[in-house]
């Protein structure tokens, strides 16, 4: 898809729909730190509930399970209710979740709260503004939609040295308290300012129609063999990416490079930041680039580059610095996914029904999170190494990248030719 200029869409709207995207962004830095700071708080959990971590990772589960398997329900809910309204309640709920675990005493309580609470609530919030940014930016949707998933990816980074700092001289249950109510407000008060596009409020140009498909409703949707395509895609690449996200640092000590010095600094932290840093940066860069060149080919470039990126990684996985540098360009090559997927969806099926159908496509991530990181765990104890977890990354994130040069694209291109 080519960019539309600016002076194609009228002044005003032009300035609202900027405003709109830094309030999304701001929402969803407020909703990212249940999920990504939710590792320093298993310790004070495990000591207040006397529970192993395996049954206290229950409730980092359930938050992945309830905001993607649920996304559906929560964008027909968007949809047919006001965003704004919604938006502004999923902050609050995952605000609350905090709060409340902060009472909790057992497990089924953590679960009822910090699972509950924090998983629908930003659940609501991710698929809301995903779909409100992908009405507010037809020309730029890819660029748009990868701002306010980095939001997501690296919120956290604001939030993890305060929390930390105010966990060793507070406790984490007055952590969790002022946290909660700090995040929550700030997400609620921003989401107020939220709304979709008005009726004629956003205009395009031609070459921007041209490729964008019929309003489709989700029921005719899924009886599009593309759009479980798209899911099947999704699901190769979430549990690729996941596989290597949630045996990190367990690889990283096992190469023995977890330790090692890399500028003064040990490997295995340092590669986190950078890492985290990365998957930031690549969805708004990806997205934009799927803007200029397409988003078939944007993805066939992404999806290879982190392929080869892993191999290298296997190879010099002795190396720290090596190990460090790598470890970034993986992720740079995988995080992409969260911009570029919702915006090939809406591009395909339209955006009056963006937010459910996008709903429905997020579930992919919900299946690539169960299966990578408990898939690559068996896989190790199996064979005792890690390589043929790599193996596999490797060969889902070539076979995704060739899926979508030569098997989406001449798909899509034939769909919105029947469109037009």
């Amino acid at each position: 898809m080519s960019a539309v200029p600016v002076s194609a869409i009228p002044s005003t709207a032009a300035n609202t729909r900027w405003i709109q995207l830094g309030l999304a962004l701001i929402v969803m830095m407020a909703i990212s730190s249940p999920q990504y700071v939710w590792t320093l708080f298993t310790k004070p959990f495990g000591e207040t509930t006397g529970a192993s971590l395996a049954a206290l990772q229950i409730t980092f589960t359930l938050v992945i399970v309830l905001q993607t398997f649920f996304s559906p329900v929560q964008g027909y809910l968007i949809d047919r209710f006001s965003p704004k309204l919604m938006i502004a309640v999923g902050a609050a709920l995952s605000g609350l979740g905090w709060v409340l675990s902060a009472y909790a005493t057992s497990l089924i309580g953590l679960y009822l709260t910090y699972g509950l609470f924090c998983g629908i609530g930003t659940g609501i919030v991710y698929v809301g503004i995903i779909g409100l940014m992908v009405k507010w930016f037809p020309d730029r949707r890819g660029f748009a939609v990868g701002v306010v998933a980095a939001g997501y990816g690296m919120g956290a980074m604001f939030t993890s040295f305060p929390i930390t700092a105010m966990l060793e001289s507070s406790g984490y249950q007055k952590t969790l308290i002022t946290f909660g109510f700090i995040l929550g407000a700030i997400g609620f008060v921003a989401a107020l300012g939220l709304r979709a596009p008005r009726s004629g409020e956003i205009s395009v140009r031609a070459s921007v129609l041209q490729v964008a498909g019929r309003d489709t409703k989700p029921a005719d949707m899924l009886r599009q063999p593309i759009f479980w395509l798209m899911f099947c895609m999704m699901t190769m690449m979430s549990t690729g990416g996941l596989m290597v996200t949630s045996n990190f640092a367990n690889f990283a000590r096992d190469f023995g490079v977890a330790n090692a010095l890399v500028f003064g600094l040990a490997a295995l932290p340092l590669a986190l930041t950078f890492d985290r840093i990365m998957n930031g940066f690549t969805r708004p860069f990806f997205g934009w680039v799927s803007d200029q060149i397409g988003r078939e080919n944007t993805m066939t470039i992404a999806f290879i580059l982190e392929g080869i990126a892993i191999g290298l990684l296997i190879y010099f996985r002795e190396n720290p610095l090596m190990f460090v540098f790598l470890s970034g360009v993986v992720f740079f090559g995988w995080g992409e996914i969260f911009s570029l997927f919702p915006s090939t969806l809406t591009d395909t099926f339209g955006t009056k029904h963006a937010t459910t159908n996008y709903g429905f496509l997020y579930i992919a991530q919900g299946i690539g999170s169960i299966l990578g990181g408990p898939v690559a765990a068996l896989l190790r104890e199996a064979t005792g190494s890690w390589l043929p977890v790599f193996t596999i990354v490797i060969v889902l994130d070539i076979l995704t990248g060739l899926l979508a040069y030569f098997v989406l694209k001449p798909k899509r291109a034939r769909l919105l030719a029947r469109s037009a």
